[in-house]
């Protein structure tokens, strides 16, 4: 009898662990958009916004995932490294970094740009969360030694914390018509589809690249 009590108990003991394991396996992976109006969606209505897409986009590619949107509309560089900590959760598998466009219009030093991006990604690789840096380019009115300066800021980061980089965030959409709402500024739907579509590639290497990523 003791015998048999102990191959139940050995029993009950490994399905407990399969258990956890299948419930670890059913979490989805998760993803932070963090960024400006870009991420948070200005102009757009419900569903319409980049995090809303980007997540509709990759569970129809058939990854489990959640998207959540950590966009504060006219956030800085420097808005966003004073609340990066709490904005992203614990949990959190791959943010999505997006900013530095507001930076750029305002004529932010480039300096102060790259500093602050280049915080908020030592805080987040020492947390140990992938990272996907969005980059942006700025305007040519700014002078050549501003855009060269600026334009730069993301390789050079992206290269030194061996991240994922996509280019320029608003690839395919900015001067476009029909892509960016009347401001000339923000995506509109049809945009917001465009960038979408464009980044998702970049997107699933990224999750693909983290242990345990769909």
């Amino acid at each position: 009898m003791s015998f048999k009590r102990s191959i139940a108990a050995g029993l009950i003991v490994f399905l407990a662990i399969c258990g956890a394991i299948s419930s670890a396996r059913a979490e989805p992976f998760k993803i932070v958009g963090f960024g400006d109006s870009l991420t948070a969606g200005f102009g757009l209505g419900p569903d319409q916004g980049f995090t809303d897409r980007l997540q509709a986009a990759l569970a129809a590619k058939g990854h489990d995932v959640t998207v959540a949107n950590a966009g504060v509309s006219g956030d800085t560089t420097s808005g966003g490294l004073a609340r990066l900590d709490w904005s992203v959760p614990d949990g959190t598998q791959l943010v999505i970094l997006e900013l530095g466009a507001n930076d750029m219009l305002r004529g932010v030093s480039p300096d102060i740009t790259k500093k602050n991006l280049d915080e908020m990604l030592a805080r987040l690789k020492q947390r140990k969360i992938a990272v996907l840096l969005a980059g942006m380019r700025a305007a040519p009115n700014l002078g050549a030694d501003y855009q060269n300066a600026f334009d730069a800021i993301f390789p050079d980061l992206a290269a030194k914390y061996d991240v994922a980089l996509y280019p320029f965030f608003l690839d395919g959409v900015a001067g476009r018509p029909g892509m960016q709402l009347e401001d000339g500024l923000h995506p509109s739907p049809q945009g917001v589809d465009q960038i979408v579509e464009r980044i998702l590639p970049t997107v699933e290497k990224a999750i693909a690249a983290v242990p345990g990523g769909s």
